[in-house]
């Protein structure tokens, strides 16, 4: 079965927005969700300025469920079903354990744990009911590797590797199909000031990848893809 539809958090910048443009290209409606509503409004103003585009902007907390479930009513209320579900959100925050930075290890698990728990949650009933769907949830090489740097975070993205496995297992024989990717370094403005001798990944090389994958036969699902820059 094609998708029709998909919802893409994190949708306003970087690796989000080249998967939300990626998809428009093929046909998909898209829902485009993160915080900033003046920006999504933008792309989705771009995405519909072109033929075939179909897009809408949902403003959306994914660290508040009450939100999310706001959003998916709303977007199943526009489109009908919702296909394929990308929990892209995330932050990338202070991480070293020693330096004590609560508050902002609070803010990456609510978001990059509970915020694509609470989007499982409200898709996943209706994906099993009509029987066919895709989840994509991002992680990170960060989620198999810790740097003394990166503890905290790579905790929260090792999180998603642990509920994509177990989620795929839980789907199994319902049709609902689970990929976990995992990006090495891309070039987005999470990664700041930091320098590598390796060039940095583009955002559309992470969607390229995403797009194989939901591409695959009804009798394929790719479980894991992890790109890492050469």
């Amino acid at each position: 079965m094609k998708i029709k539809t998909a919802v893409v958090t994190g949708a306003s910048s970087g690796i989000g927005k080249a998967i939300a443009q990626k998809l428009a290209a093929e046909d998909i409606q898209v829902v485009l969700v993160a915080r900033n509503k003046d920006t999504l409004d933008s792309i989705a103003k771009e995405l519909n300025s072109k033929p075939g585009g179909k897009a809408i902007a949902i403003p959306t907390d994914v660290a508040k469920r009450d939100e999310v479930k706001r959003m998916v009513h709303k977007a199943e209320e526009t489109f009908g079903t919702i296909d394929l579900y990308v929990n892209n959100a995330g932050l990338m925050l202070s991480a070293v354990i020693t330096e004590g930075e609560i508050d902002e290890w609070e803010q990456m698990i609510d978001v990059n744990v509970k915020g694509v728990l609470y989007g499982l949650h409200e898709v996943i009933p209706n994906m099993v009911k009509q029987k066919y769907g895709h989840i994509i949830n991002i992680s990170s090489v960060s989620g198999h590797e810790v740097t003394k740097r990166s503890t905290v975070y790579s905790a929260t993205k090792f999180a998603v590797r642990a509920i994509s496995m177990g989620l795929e297992k839980e789907l199994a024989h319902t049709g609902v199909k689970v990929t976990n990717v995992s990006p090495g370094m891309v070039d987005t403005r999470l990664i700041g000031g930091h320098q590598s001798t390796r060039k940095p990944l583009d955002t559309t090389d992470i969607a390229n990848a995403i797009y194989y994958a939901i591409s695959q036969p009804d009798h394929v699902n790719m479980n894991e893809i992890t790109i890492r820059p050469v």
